[in-house]
């Protein structure tokens, strides 16, 4: 089952429904879509940039536009995607827009286990959505729009309580790594330096070091680690070359992503796509 909502004026897309929703991803692909995957009794499994994850049963998983995502198995599922134009361009606050909490403020993928309580309030918030795309008039998009902005705000609440960002001087430094994590995605390709970000986040690249040291990480290996997900991504979904591939991700050399690649994953990049290739 899938019901699907859009808006001519603004190419604007919601999508909800079941499992339905992610059979075209039974092939890996960049759905080009925010998503939540909400299981109910059974736990689903999926591919994200080819590492598995096992969603067990009652939880939400919460995907960006640029992974790549495949679909192996699950049931029982509830399905929400939605493009830019549908959410991302109307003002939100920061912790709910989509550059927020859920989408770049975490090191690894946001997911969400549910108590009862909370199973209950989701699923009485499905059946309102459900409700609304069925009611054609002026205000549709409005009201789906909020309904979509309370169900956010709802699992920005449930994420922040679930890894204990309560405390403010925790949260100022979500809120940085959220800052950063969003300009290394729109930078990483060119810039490799820690400096560069700490310029546009007006702070000096000791402070930056110091502050994401408490979260357990560092600019430069936030930096270097999207760097090798892009690099990964491009050997393991497209005929380009280790060359080539340099290049794309900002490397006039070869051998400078090649050192890189290795440092962190003990293979050069030939060697990995060789390994894939193996595999299959």
């Amino acid at each position: 089952m899938q019901k699907t909502f859009t808006e001519f004026s603004t190419n604007a897309i919601l999508k909800i429904g079941d499992e339905e929703i992610l059979q075209p991803y039974k092939l890996a692909k960049q759905p080009d879509l925010y998503t939540f995957i909400q299981t109910g009794n059974f736990k689903a499994e999926i591919m994200v940039d080819n590492i598995p994850y096992y969603i067990q049963p009652n939880s939400i998983l919460v995907l960006t536009t640029v992974q790549y995502f495949q679909f192996i198995s699950g049931e029982d599922l509830l399905v929400y995607q939605f493009n830019r134009e549908f959410y991302c361009i109307k003002d939100h606050d920061q912790e709910v827009s989509c550059a927020g909490l859920l989408f770049f403020g975490n090191v690894h993928i946001p997911i969400i286990n549910l108590n009862i309580e909370e199973q209950r309030k989701f699923n009485m918030l499905y059946e309102v959505f459900v409700d609304e795309l069925k009611t054609k008039d002026n205000i549709q998009a409005e009201m789906l729009r909020m309904l979509m902005a309370r169900f956010i705000i709802i699992c920005t609440r449930l994420l922040k309580a679930k890894e204990g960002y309560k405390e403010t001087q925790k949260s100022s430094k979500i809120d940085m790594l959220r800052e950063f994590n969003m300009l290394v995605e729109t930078h990483f390709k060119m810039e490799h330096s820690v400096s560069f970000y700490a310029d546009k986040l007006f702070k000096s690249p000791k402070t930056l070091s110091n502050t994401f040291a408490k979260l357990n990480t560092s600019p430069l290996q936030i930096i270097h680690e999207r760097i090798i997900l892009e690099a990964k991504r491009l050997l393991i979904y497209t005929d380009k070359t280790a060359k080539e591939i340099a290049y794309e991700v900002g490397f006039e050399d070869a051998s400078h992503l090649s050192r890189l690649f290795k440092k962190y994953t003990a293979l050069s990049p030939s060697d990995f796509k060789k390994q894939l290739q193996k595999a299959f």
